[in-house]
């Protein structure tokens, strides 16, 4: 079994999976380990942990899983993978990018895939069907732009947004709302449109925490995985420890 840690900017994600399936998944705000000593000892098969981190991690978690587990790595530039990174600048490579990319390659072998990530930045990454990572875009996510309007603005209030958006709002609310959400989609489906007719068998992977707010609206057929970076983790934990 491997034990998944996942260090986003606000909180962290962790998954417990045995082969290529989730048997727990559970989020916390900071490093704990008091619930890490629980979780180990509710699975005593785990034996291996991969940690991905986009801030300063905790010393002691990592000297903690390296003394009970085999095998506990760090996610960093210089870990192998099971895919050909030929990104230019590796060392500032998101490692959640890196992660999609891995998952989206094993979902779909000898495939090109572009996977779309709407978190607090929108990342659209492309991996050939040669297992080869090209690269990609970042644009702002959906409450940035909304904080944007708001901040940058004298009168635009901060909205919450939903995926009921309008092409023709009749009230400023929902005209904001309808401009970020309706953006963002325009600006997907003109991408996808881009990288399909370069590559016209293309298969698209929607994740991250805003994708309920698109996933019924792209007109594209899409798959969408929240996940998908935890698969992608656990593939490369595989990788390294085999």
């Amino acid at each position: 079994m491997n034990l998944i840690l996942d260090i986003g900017n606000t909180k962290i994600k962790l998954a417990v999976f045995s082969v290529d399936e989730i048997l727990l998944l559970d989020s916390f705000e900071e490093a704990n380990l008091a619930s890490l000593e629980k979780i180990l000892s509710e699975f005593p098969l785990i034996e291996n942990s991969i940690i991905s981190s986009t801030r300063k991690r905790p010393v002691d978690l990592k000297n903690y899983l390296d003394e009970k587990l085999k095998k506990c790595i760090i996610l960093d530039h210089t870990t192998s993978l099971p895919i050909v990174n030929k990104y230019k600048s590796p060392k500032t490579l998101g490692y959640d990018r890196i992660a999609n990319v891995t998952a989206a390659n094993s979902r779909f072998p000898d495939t090109n895939v572009l996977v779309i990530d709407t978190g607090t930045a929108i990342t659209y990454d492309f991996i050939s069907s040669k297992g080869e990572f090209l690269g990609g875009n970042i644009s702002p996510g959906a409450e940035m732009r909304a904080h944007s309007l708001n901040k940058f603005t004298a009168n635009l209030p901060l909205v919450n947004l939903h995926s009921n958006s309008h092409l023709l709002s009749n009230n400023t609310e929902e005209a904001l709302v309808s401009g970020v959400v309706n953006g963002i989609l325009f600006e997907m489906e003109g991408y996808i449109g881009q990288v399909k007719a370069l590559y016209p068998d293309l298969k698209i992977i929607l994740t991250g925490g805003d994708s309920k707010l698109f996933d019924k609206k792209l007109k594209n057929h899409i798959f969408v995985d929240s996940n998908l970076n935890l698969f992608g983790l656990n593939r490369i934990l595989h990788y390294n420890v085999s």
